[in-house]
């Protein structure tokens, strides 16, 4: 008899947000659909559900719940690389995993015949649990013989605790795995919300409860969705296993007849690998979004380079653009025996969709390509921006990322109706004031007060007092903004553990 796995990673968008801020793992944690005060909530952890935070909240209703809730947006497409990530790492156990296209985070998994590669069932479920756990993902494996009854147990055993999700179950004949399935409350599943009340108003919790509705009157009353959640709990309606075939990743390779040290005459090698590279991503409806440039030296050595295009792209001029610029900046210590390109891709509709997407006055895509222009020439690591984190010192309120491509930083007004142009509105209004910027030292420099430009007392504008790390080294500063006669505005703290002014920096 086929054996059949189910895989759940309970709130999977949730888990990529902490593995993001595993230090707000101690806090209320929710996933948000966008990053504003009127995103609605999609996910939360305990803490937040504790606290009275539930899906469909909007984010500011959550804070006022929660106080101190973290939340964050976790993109599609961030999920679907998570999901092809998880069904390589699966893919160790079993060759045939199939992810759930309604739910990210739930996967089938074909265990027919691998009891000649495992002692058991339990010892392949347990392996499976350990294995994601050591790449930061809680999970829960069930094995048995059915799609809907493997995923009805599992989605019941998703809780938060430990013991619940390092210990699998496994089912030994069908006729168990039916009666644990009638047990499960419906409130695990993931049915329509509205469906789910009116039938606890009938007193429907269970599936099993569900599953005596006469099946006749279920699609009049209640709909479509609730006559297939029922063919699919009694069985009617199967659907054998549909597992991703694993793509091969595409690679074009070329041996030399003699070491070649030329960057020119490289590039030209590179150029006839690069077009039937480019065709066969065209084949399969896909852009590249990534290259990876190996060349093996004639010392033995490998030298391996990484190059990305602003955008998912087909241009062969683009990239061999980039490729260039790389390999001006390559000292190599010998001569190139061998050449291998390999492409990373996504789906070329995304490409298609954005070409369509209406132009702004800015040209995005002319600034993007200037910056993998220059990535390929300095690193990955030359072009960055600054992303805002939970510092408590003021040189520790902010982070260093690298900086992948430039969005648009206009509202979209048609997505957010009337809010989003009387947001506008407001914003141009606001902007005739010219702002103060306070731009801060890297590092605090030591000052005597008054410096050379005459810094008084009276034109000491505080304190503002940062205390904190009694958990480790504490600090204790007194901020004030000095008004000197130039007219300059510093900032400047005094701390009085060291007994010493710093200057941290200057007010524009």
């Amino acid at each position: 008899m086929d054996r059949l796995a189910c895989v759940n990673l309970p709130a999977l968008p949730l888990q990529l947000l902490l593995r993001r801020h595993p230090e707000w793992a101690i806090h209320p944690v929710a996933v948000i659909a966008e990053d504003r005060p009127q995103g609605f909530i999609c996910y939360m952890n305990a803490a937040a559900h504790k606290a009275g935070v539930r899906p469909g909240l909007r984010y500011a209703a959550g804070c006022s719940l929660a106080a101190d809730l973290r939340a964050g947006v976790v993109s599609p497409a961030e999920i679907d690389e998570a999901v092809q990530a998880i069904i390589e790492q699966l893919r160790r156990f079993t060759p045939e995993v199939e992810p759930s296209v309604e739910e990210p985070g739930i996967f089938w998994l074909n265990g027919t015949g691998l009891t000649r590669l495992y002692p058991s069932y339990e010892v392949w479920a347990r392996l499976i649990v350990t294995d994601l756990n050591g790449t930061g993902f809680r999970a829960t494996v069930m094995v048995g013989f059915t799609r809907f009854g493997t995923y009805a147990v599992t989605r019941a055993h998703d809780g938060t605790s430990a013991a619940r999700l390092i210990k699998p179950v496994v089912f030994d004949n069908p006729a168990d795995e039916r009666a644990a399935a009638r047990r499960v409350q419906l409130e695990y599943l993931e049915i329509d919300p509205d469906l789910r009340d009116t039938l606890a108003k009938l007193g429907v919790t269970t599936v099993g409860a569900f599953l005596a509705l006469p099946v006749g009157g279920l699609l009049t009353r209640f709909g479509e969705a609730a006559y297939r959640l029922h063919r699919m709990a009694s069985g009617e309606l199967w659907t054998p296993l549909q597992p991703l075939k694993p793509q091969e990743p595409i690679r074009q390779r070329l041996l030399l007849d003699d070491p070649e040290t030329d960057a020119m005459r490289l590039l030209f090698r590179l150029k006839g690998l690069l077009h039937p590279l480019l065709k066969a991503l065209a084949i399969r409806g896909e852009a590249l979004a990534g290259l990876t440039l190996r060349l093996q030296l004639d010392g033995g050595e490998q030298h391996e380079e990484q190059i990305r295009p602003a955008a998912p792209t087909l241009d062969p001029v683009q990239l061999l653009d980039l490729i260039r610029l790389r390999l001006e900046t390559v000292e190599l210590p010998d001569g190139v025996i061998e050449i291998e390109l390999e492409a990373s891709s996504i789906l070329a509709l995304a490409e298609q969709h954005r070409l369509i997407a209406e132009r702004p006055r800015r040209d995005l895509e002319t600034a993007n390509r200037a910056l993998a222009r220059i990535r390929a020439t300095f690193g990955d690591e030359a072009v960055g921006r600054v992303r805002l984190a939970d510092g408590h010192l003021p040189e520790a309120s902010f982070r260093w990322e690298p900086l992948n491509q430039v969005i648009s930083s206009e509202p979209d007004n048609k997505s957010q109706g009337l809010g989003g142009a009387l947001e506008t509105r407001n914003s141009k209004l606001e902007t005739k004031e010219r702002s103060l910027v306070r731009r801060i030292f890297t590092k605090p420099v030591p000052l005597r007060l008054p410096p050379k430009g005459g810094v008084t007392s009276p034109l000491l504008h505080g304190p503002y007092i940062v205390s904190g790390g009694w958990w480790g080294r504490e600090t204790h500063r007194d901020y004030y903004f000095a008004e000197t006669r130039r007219g300059e505005l510093l900032w400047v703290y005094h701390d009085p553990n060291r007994r010493y002014w710093f200057l941290h920096g200057t007010v524009e």
